[in-house]
């Protein structure tokens, strides 16, 4: 069974009027994409700026809901379910954002934003917050610290705990390794792959950059304008791709790295 389906989802923006009593032109952000997502492997999504990438991912968590199509987590549509029942449920699946620093507050101690999560559940466990620390490479000591005082790596690792602390079946990563460089990118990577290992996640990853997606997932899906190019084993893909758009993403990643 899937952890996570998408069946053809498709997400509508309507832009600025361009004439007085004109309609309003729209965007399709998302057109009818979908995907499947099963527990202890990564989905990779990979495309341009532009090309719906971050629009799926909030539709994935449920931030935004979709014009068509449906998403299910372990078979509930996230999107029909009642505010209180995706509260409940929300712990499952857990978001990790490109930038972490504006995602911790500066004016709390690293230990408190991690725990964050936790007292939305009505928990007081700090053996977890110390549990976590460890998970991700870090020394619980650090609880005591404030944001500006650790590296960017350093800062993705605590945002990696304060997503897993809830113990959660998925994670979604929107960029999350593309503002560290190159050497801090793959010792991140290897770390979500050591807690997929350990934890059985499933793993929505998503990058502009084939060569960071080729290197953690097991499945892809190439994008360009909202669709879907291409969807299926990750190696086939990047063995045979069948779009030239792909080929270009491919060629793009071995001059880069």
């Amino acid at each position: 069974m899937s952890l996570l389906r998408a069946r053809g989802l498709t997400r509508r923006y309507k832009l600025p009027r361009t004439t007085l009593f004109g309609a309003p032109p729209v965007l399709t952000a998302v057109d009818d994409i979908s995907f499947d997502i099963v527990a202890g492997q990564t989905l990779g999504v990979v495309g341009e700026s532009g090309s719906g990438k971050s629009t799926l991912a909030k539709m994935a968590m449920a931030f935004e809901a979709p014009d068509a199509g449906q998403i299910l987590f372990e078979g509930q549509d996230i999107h029909a379910l009642g505010a209180g029942d995706l509260r409940r449920l929300r712990p499952d699946f857990q978001m990790i954002f490109q930038d972490p620093f504006s995602s911790l507050d500066p004016r709390r101690k690293v230990g408190w934003s991690i725990a964050e999560p936790l007292r939305a559940m009505g928990i007081t466990a700090p053996e977890r917050v110390a549990e976590a620390f460890e998970q991700v490479g870090l020394h619980s000591a650090d609880a005591g610290k404030y944001p500006h005082e650790f590296s960017g790596g350093q800062r993705q690792r605590i945002a990696i705990a304060r997503a897993i602390i809830t113990r959660p079946k998925l994670l979604i990563a929107d960029e999350a390794v593309s503002a560290l460089d190159v050497s801090v990118q793959a010792q991140i990577l290897n770390l979500l792959m050591d807690l997929q290992d350990t934890l059985g996640l499933g793993i929505l990853f998503i990058s502009h950059d084939l060569a960071v997606v080729a290197s953690i997932c097991d499945t892809l899906l190439v994008m360009q304008r909202g669709r879907a190019l291409e969807y299926g084993p990750a190696t086939d893909i990047l063995n045979s791709p069948s779009h030239a758009y792909t080929r270009s993403l491919i060629t793009a990643a071995g001059d880069t790295h």
